[in-house]
């Protein structure tokens, strides 16, 4: 008995040496295999604007095959709402998932997020409805925010990145309606409109009581339109989308291309996401 209560005394000390051996080992393991590095998916750009007067701060995606196929040119899609903590991340992994070889959907894109400093400032027209003034008193600056895509952004954006002439934009909302404005006032910056749950209510309804250029049949330019609503969304926005799909759909002009969804089980929360997947898919749909 003394031998083996012994026995069980170096048992126990080598058991506890062992285990606290391989705790340690296990302890200092991941730091010899593991490296942390930043994950990248493109560029944050922060760029001064002459026209705004202000910094904006822009996202970039860039393909996975942009730095290696120099040779390669790409389409490009802004999105409104852009920043990390709105849609940029989401829409861009929309757009690398449409774009897999095995998906084929969408053809690979660069996508430009512009982030917000004031939304309300930038998306809408100046009201003439007394109360938007009060509710909204920084609003009317869409005018300035447009001539910034124009003059500004889509200029840098084609002198820094390897871009293709054919552009698309997506907004939602506020965004929606300045999306719809854009179309309706300066229709050459984009060949692609994604409209989502437009607030087209702004002043009254004032752009669906327009007759946009675009619509006659000497403004010969080729667009794709594609306008969404959600089937859980207000009364109003589901009739305005399809008043401004109706507008545009009697169109006299043979070289606009106007789809309309209404996405039965969304709201204005959670539509952007399946729009954006629809409206691609629709846009870039390939001929049979």
């Amino acid at each position: 008995m003394k031998y083996f209560g012994i026995f069980l005394v170096l048992f126990s000390i080598s058991t506890s040496s062992f285990s606290q051996i391989d705790l340690l080992h296990h302890d200092t393991q991941p730091d010899e295999v593991a490296e942390t590095k930043p994950f990248v998916i493109g560029d944050e750009v922060t760029m001064y604007s002459s026209i705004l007067d202000e910094d904006r701060v822009i996202n970039v995606y860039l393909p996975k095959s942009y730095k290696k196929a120099t040779h390669k040119d790409y389409p490009v899609i802004y999105l409104l709402d852009g920043s990390r903590d709105e849609d940029f991340i989401h829409i861009s992994g929309l757009v690398q998932f449409a774009s897999f070889l095995w998906i084929d959907m969408v053809p690979e894109s660069i996508v430009v997020g512009i982030a917000n400093t004031d939304r309300k400032r930038d998306f809408t027209f100046p009201p003439s409805v007394a109360d938007h003034s009060q509710n909204f008193p920084t609003a009317g600056g869409s005018e300035k925010f447009i001539n910034f895509i124009e003059m500004e952004l889509q200029p840098y954006i084609e002198k820094s990145y390897r871009t293709t002439r054919t552009k698309t934009i997506i907004g939602q909302s506020l965004g929606g309606l300045l999306v719809t404005e854009i179309l309706f006032t300066k229709p050459h910056l984009f060949n692609n409109y994604l409209i989502v749950s437009p607030s087209l209510w702004w002043d009254e309804e004032a752009l669906l009581k327009k007759q946009p250029a675009i619509i006659h049949a000497n403004y010969k330019v080729s667009k794709n339109i594609f306008i969404a609503a959600g089937g859980k969304e207000d009364d109003v926005i589901k009739r305005e989308t399809k008043a401004l799909f109706t507008l545009l759909q009697g169109s006299e002009n043979n070289a606009i291309t106007t789809n309309f969804e209404l996405l039965e089980d969304q709201n204005h929360a959670d539509i952007l996401h399946l729009a954006a997947y629809k409206g691609l898919q629709t846009i870039f749909k390939k001929e049979e």
